[in-house]
């Protein structure tokens, strides 16, 4: 999983960081799953943008934003809302491939 935090008019500091990397371990469970991880955060006046884009190795890519006026707080909503995303595109996948082979079990075998 390629993962890469961009500061727009905000610095990223090490403590920004490895705030980020710690909570980067809640999406360990999917991260075969995952192949890029683009962060952004910029500051608009006293607020803080957060925003992430998740590219899937299936093609799916899915983008969130999140608002808030303490950079840490954003960044737990920004996790909360990837995880739920990430289980939910995770499940979809997960049930395409289930109905799939049901399918296949279910065919008449044409040797018999």
């Amino acid at each position: 999983m390629n993962i890469d935090v961009k500061g727009v008019h905000v610095e990223i500091t090490e403590k920004i960081r490895e705030y980020i990397d710690k909570k980067l371990h809640r999406l360990d469970f999917v991260s075969e799953h995952i192949i890029d991880l683009l962060l952004f955060v910029s500051q608009e006046g006293s607020q803080y943008s957060l925003e992430a884009n998740i590219n899937f190795r299936w093609g799916n890519s899915n983008h969130m934003r999140v608002k808030s006026f303490d950079i840490f707080e954003g960044v737990d909503k920004l996790f909360d809302k990837m995880e739920l995303k990430v289980i939910k595109e995770k499940n979809k996948i997960q049930d395409h491939k289930g109905h799939e082979s049901v399918r296949s079990a279910e065919a008449p075998n044409p040797e018999l």
